[in-house]
This record gives structure tokens, C-alpha cells and sequence, in this order.
């Protein structure tokens, strides 16, 4: 792992939220953008959500649910999330600032965490080799019967996102009202 992907793992949360106080100051919501923007993001947040009760960090490869059609679908329902939220920010900073943050954070953590998995699990070449990094296959990887798991739901706390979410568009709906009046 490299220097970069370790601070990149470190700042990416607390940026996140700096990222959000920004976005908000910044974004420039109407009300057509905002419902849109939230209707994009709602299966970002599902997909995240999906995702999250199927990952068993550190002990097993996952590769069932959403881990069947792309190896990062955490990653894949942050960036839909992402773009709802440009949309609903109206703002080409705000994209661009989405942009960076994805090249110069998030593919270096991607890079570092499929280095983790290929040194701790065996089948993680092959797994690499049929699933993409994060744009989805059409079919499954395999049917290994693995399901949903509401546990690891809370465990990983992928509730998180559904509140995050709702309160950002929430500032946002709450800025478009003060402006409007």
C-alpha cells in the first residue's frame, strides 16, 4: 500500500463531511433538480444498503448480492448517490470537486483494499478476472447461495448512509424554502 492510499483511507470520511458543508454552501437547488436528484440517489443507497448485508469483512471473499456483478458495490452505490447529488446541488463545482475526489481518494482505497484481498484470499485473482472493478456484469459471478443478512446491515452501519443522505437533502430543501422567501 502506498503513502497516498493510506492518507486517502484516513481522510476520506472526515473530507466527506467537509466535502458536505461545502456542497451545501455552494449547491444551488430548485425543486425539479432536487426531486430528481433524490431519485437518483435512492438506489445508490439501496445498492449500498444490498451490498452491506453481504460483506464479511476479512473472513470471507464476498461474492454474492451486488458482490456478484461488480467487486466495489459500496463504491458503485456511493458514486450513483454522488451524482444525485449533483444533480440536486445544480452546481459544476460540485461535480467537478465529485470527480477529484473519486480519482485522487477512492481509486487509490480500491487499489489498497484489492491488494488486501488478493494476499488474504486465494480465489480473489479469479474472482478479479471475471468481475469488474465497479461498472456491473450483466450475470451473476456464480450462485454461491449467499443472502441478505440484516445483521451485517447494522453491523456495518449502512444506515448511515440513509441518514446522511436524508440530511443533506434535507439542508438543501431547507435552503431552497429560505430562499425562496
Amino acid at each position: 500500500m502506498t503513502e497516498w492510499s493510506r492518507f486517502a483511507r484516513r481522510i476520506r470520511v472526515p473530507f466527506g463531511f467537509a466535502f458536505a458543508a461545502f456542497y451545501v454552501w455552494i449547491a444551488r437547488p430548485t425543486w425539479f433538480p432536487l426531486i430528481t436528484g433524490g431519485m437518483v440517489a435512492v438506489p445508490g443507497i439501496l445498492f449500498r444498503g444490498r451490498a452491506a448485508g453481504h460483506v464479511k469483512k476479512k473472513e470471507e471473499l464476498s461474492t454474492s448480492g451486488p458482490y456478484a456483478y461488480t467487486r466495489n458495490p459500496l463504491y458503485l452505490g456511493s458514486l450513483i448517490m454522488a451524482l444525485g447529488f449533483a444533480i440536486a446541488a445544480r452546481s459544476l463545482w460540485v461535480l467537478l470537486v465529485m470527480i477529484v475526489m473519486f480519482v485522487a481518494i477512492y481509486l487509490p482505497v480500491i487499489r489498497s483494499e484489492e491488494s488486501f484481498l488478493r494476499q488474504t484470499f486465494s480465489n480473489f485473482d479469479d474472482y478479479a478476472r471475471t468481475v469488474p472493478r465497479l461498472l456491473p456484469r450483466i450475470t451473476a459471478y456464480r450462485n454461491d447461495g449467499g443472502s441478505f443478512s440484516r445483521a451485517l446491515y447494522w453491523q456495518h452501519r449502512e444506515y448511515n448512509a440513509v441518514l446522511g443522505t436524508a440530511a443533506v437533502l434535507a439542508a438543501l430543501m431547507a435552503k431552497l424554502f429560505w430562499a425562496s422567501r
